[in-house]
């Protein structure tokens, strides 16, 4: 060996510019202004949706969370936001098609929303984003499930890789499986984001092809920050190839 191919070989390689162009779609995320723990302010709204932009994504769905104890949103809250960070946009010159859903907590207040006929907030038609607590399983779960498909929803169940009740309940995960509920995977699970054990899971949901849809469930820039390392997961190139409903919404 010479002695440039010597430092020819120590050469780091280049990384390549991290992408989101093959998801289309970003259905998961907290990006209308001062409604719950995601952007705090408008400016902070247009300046992460200008980043989202960045990555090749074609079309934002935020989901503001709809909880009875903390952030009681309604459709109309959540519409009248949106149609301020649409303007804002406008305003900035950037040019992204932005819609809005909503996640909701599952609790008993959901489950009487349901019942009772409430309009709900949907991705597309029919799907709607749900929520738990991260700890403790709801006791409700299966037959709230029930109860959105009577009433003509399709839950997606966001985040299952960061139940920790759910890493340890095979007997559930297999009812959800057997349900076909949709499962919607954290992009920044794949990272370590948030812990080992909840990446483990993630991958694990990954190689059963359990997950139906991915998502940025961006709060603010430090999520973006770390999602930019996701192209050094050895997961990158295999959920690229997965057959995600985001393309379809």
């Amino acid at each position: 060996m010479g002695i440039f191919d010597f430092f020819k070989k120590q050469e780091k390689a280049v990384p390549e510019e991290f992408s989101l162009k093959w998801l289309e779609v970003d259905m998961h995320s907290h990006l209308i202004p001062g409604i719950d723990d995601g952007a705090k302010t408008l400016e902070d709204s247009v300046s992460l949706i200008k980043r989202l932009k960045s990555f090749g994504l074609r079309k934002i769905i935020t989901t503001p969370h709809i909880m009875s104890e903390y952030y009681r949103n309604t459709p109309e809250i959540i519409r009248k936001g949106l149609k301020e960070v649409r303007f804002a946009l406008e305003k900035e010159g950037i040019d992204i098609h932005i819609e809005a859903a909503a996640e909701y907590y599952i609790d008993e207040v959901f489950y009487e929303k349901i019942e009772s006929g409430e309009e709900l907030l949907t991705i597309k038609d029919n799907y709607v984003l749900v929520e738990t607590g991260f700890i403790n399983k709801p006791q409700i779960i299966l037959e709230l499930f029930f109860a959105m498909e009577m009433n003509g929803y399709r839950p997606i169940l966001a985040h299952p890789e960061r139940y920790h009740y759910l890493i340890h309940d095979e007997k559930l995960l297999q009812d959800l499986f057997d349900r076909e509920i949709y499962f919607q995977i954290n992009l920044l699970s794949l990272t370590g984001f948030y812990s080992k054990p909840v990446k483990h899971f993630a991958e694990l949901l990954i190689d059963e092809n359990r997950v139906k849809l991915m998502g940025t469930d961006c709060h603010n820039h430090r999520y973006l920050d770390m999602l930019e390392s996701l192209n050094q997961s050895k997961y990158f190139a295999k959920i690229q190839k997965l057959d995600l409903l985001n393309r379809t919404l």
